[in-house]
C-alpha cells in the first residue's frame, strides 16, 4: 500500500484515510502538525492564525482574498488534532508504535467526484509534512497529475 490513501464509506459520507509511519515519538511529530510555523508549510491556505483550543479557530486564505475558518473539534496532545472545515472533517491521530509512531490522517467529505483531487492533494501535503518531520528541505514534487490518475483508478473505479 505504501503511502497511498484509501477511500471508505462512513454514515453516507466518504472518508479518505492516509497512514504514515515515523521513527519518532508522538510529541516530536505532533509539533509539526500544530505549530503554526510548520502547519503553514504543509497545509494549503493556512494563514498561521490558530487558536489551539477545542472550539478555537484556524484561519485560512483561499488564495483569492477570502478568509475562512475551521473550528477545532478535538485536541489531545500529542495524540489527536481534529477540526471541521466548513462541512468537512479533518482528523489527525498519532499512535505509538514499536519504532516510533503512526500518523493517521482522515478527511471526511460528501462529493465523491472530488475524491481523486482531494486524495492527490493530501498525498502531496503529507509528503511535505514528512519532509518537515525528517528535517529535510521542503520540495513540492510536481506529481499532482500522476497521483490523480492513480487515485482515479484505485479509489474511483470500484
Amino acid at each position: 500500500m505504501g503511502n497511498y490513501g484509501s477511500l471508505h464509506e462512513k454514515e453516507g459520507r466518504h472518508v479518505l484515510v492516509f497512514e504514515r509511519k515515523y521513527p519518532f515519538i508522538p510529541e516530536n511529530v505532533f509539533r509539526f502538525i500544530t505549530d503554526p510555523d510548520y502547519f503553514t508549510q504543509w497545509y494549503p491556505f493556512a494563514t498561521g492564525d490558530m487558536d489551539l483550543t477545542v472550539g478555537g479557530q484556524i484561519k485560512f486564505n483561499d488564495g483569492e482574498g477570502s478568509i475562512y475558518e475551521a473550528v477545532i473539534t478535538e485536541l489531545n496532545p500529542p495524540y489527536s488534532f481534529c477540526f471541521r472545515e466548513v462541512d468537512d472533517l479533518l482528523e489527525i491521530r498519532i499512535h505509538e508504535a514499536a519504532q516510533g509512531c503512526t500518523l493517521t490522517f482522515s478527511h471526511t467529505f460528501d462529493d465523491r467526484a472530488m475524491a481523486k483531487y482531494i486524495a492527490a492533494g493530501w498525498h502531496r501535503c503529507l509528503d511535505v509534512l514528512g519532509q518537515l518531520i525528517h528535517s529535510r528541505t521542503i520540495e513540492w514534487e510536481d506529481n499532482a497529475l500522476e497521483l490523480r490518475k492513480y487515485y482515479k483508478k484505485s479509489i474511483c473505479e470500484d
